[in-house]
C-alpha cells in the first residue's frame, strides 16, 4: 500500500488522524495533515483507507 496527501486540498478536519493516528497527525500551526508512514504495515491498511474514505477534501490518496 502507497498513501499520498495533497496538503493544498487539506481542510484541516481531522478525520484521517481520528480514523488513522498511526498514519495521519495534524500540523500544530494550522491543522494540516501530516503523513507519518507513506507505506504502513498491513494492520494498519484497513484504518488507511477508511481515512482517506472519510476526508471531507479528498486530499489522501491509496494505492495498493
Amino acid at each position: 500500500m502507497q498513501i499520498s496527501i495533497d496538503i493544498d486540498k487539506c481542510c484541516g478536519a481531522g478525520q484521517c488522524v481520528l480514523a488513522a493516528p498511526e498514519v495521519f497527525d495534524q500540523r500544530d500551526e494550522d491543522g494540516i495533515v501530516m503523513l507519518l508512514d507513506a507505506d504502513p504495515p498491513a494492520g494498519q491498511y484497513e484504518n488507511a483507507r477508511q481515512a482517506a474514505a472519510v476526508c471531507p477534501a479528498a486530499a489522501i490518496q491509496v494505492r495498493q
